[in-house]
C-alpha cells in the first residue's frame, strides 16, 4: 500500500509512535523513528520494522527545539531520499489543576505538542510539496475536536484544541499541492502495548463496543489517511474511542 514511501513518526520508540511506525512499515513505507531518550527502545524498533522488508533508521532529536526538528527532517530525507508522510505524534502531559502547575510545566507541555508540530511540519512541507502526495497526520486527543475542557489538563487539552486548529489550517493551505492534513483523536488507552486481539478478549463496559482501545486501534486510523484512498480527505478529526466519547 505504502511501497516507496518514507514516513517519520516523531516520539515514535514507544507507546502510540510505536504502533504506528509498525503499522506503516508492514505496509510497505520506510520509517524513521525518532526519540528524545528511548535510545535502546527505538533500536529495538529499527530492527522489528526492517523485518517487515523496509528501510528503517532512528533519530535522535527534541522535536520542540526547531533547530533539531529541522535537522532530523534534513537527516531523514538524506539518509532515505524523500519524505512523503509526517506523523506528528510527539508530546508529553501532565495532570494538575491549574493553580499547581508552574510556567515551566505549562510551557513544556505547549512546547511539546504544538510547536513541535509547527516546527516539523514547516521543516517538511517543502519535501512533502515535492513528491505531490504527502500526508501529515497529526495526533490529537477526544475533546479537542471541539475545544472540551478537562479539569487538571488545561496545558494539554489547550495544547491539542491548537493541534486541530492548526491542522485544519494546514489543510487548506497544501491542498493545492496535494498534500492531506488530518488529526486521529485517541481516547484514554491505558495500556499501550495491548494489540486488538488481546483486546477483544478483555470486556470494557465503559466503551460501548465493548473492549478497550489500543494502539493498534490508532495506527490503523493513521495508516488510513497516509493511503492513497484518503487522498481526498483532510482537515478531518477522527475519534477512534469505540463510541466512548458519545
Amino acid at each position: 500500500m505504502l511501497k516507496g514511501r518514507v514516513a517519520l513518526v516523531t516520539g515514535s520508540a514507544t507507546g502510540l509512535g510505536r504502533w504506528i511506525v509498525v503499522k506503516l512499515a508492514a505496509s510497505g513505507a520506510d520509517v524513521a523513528i525518532n526519540y528524545r531518550k528511548s535510545k535502546l527502545a527505538a533500536g529495538s524498533l529499527v530492527k522489528e520494522a526492517s523485518r517487515r522488508g523496509v528501510r528503517a533508521r532512528a533519530y535522535r532529536a527534541d522535536v520542540s527545539d526547531p533547530a533539531q526538528a529541522e535537522r532530523l527532517v534534513a537527516s531523514v530525507v538524506r539518509d532515505l531520499g524523500r519524505l512523503d508522510i509526517l506523523v506528528n505524534n510527539a508530546g508529553d502531559w501532565i495532570y494538575k489543576p491549574t493553580m499547581e502547575t508552574s510556567n515551566r510545566e505549562f510551557d513544556a507541555v505547549i512546547k511539546g505538542n504544538l510547536h513541535s508540530m509547527f516546527y516539523c511540519t514547516k521543516a517538511a512541507l517543502p519535501h512533502l510539496r515535492r513528491g505531490g502526495s504527502g500526508r501529515i497526520v497529526n495526533l490529537g486527543v477526544v475533546g479537542a475536536q471541539s475545544a472540551q475542557g478537562i479539569g487538571s489538563m488545561g496545558a494539554f487539552m489547550a495544547a491539542k484544541a491548537g493541534v486541530v486548529a492548526f491542522t485544519r489550517s494546514v489543510a487548506l493551505e497544501e491542498a493545492r499541492f496535494g498534500i492531506t492534513a488530518n488529526v486521529v483523536c485517541p481516547g484514554i488507552i491505558q495500556d499501550k502495548t495491548m494489540s486488538i486481539k488481546e483486546a477483544k478478549k478483555v470486556k470494557d463496559a465503559k466503551v460501548p463496543m465493548g473492549r478497550p482501545p489500543t494502539g493498534e486501534d490508532i495506527a490503523n486510523a493513521v495508516l488510513h489517511f497516509a493511503s492513497d484512498e484518503a487522498s481526498f480527505v483532510t482537515g478531518n478529526v477522527l475519534l477512534v474511542t469505540g463510541g466512548w466519547h458519545i
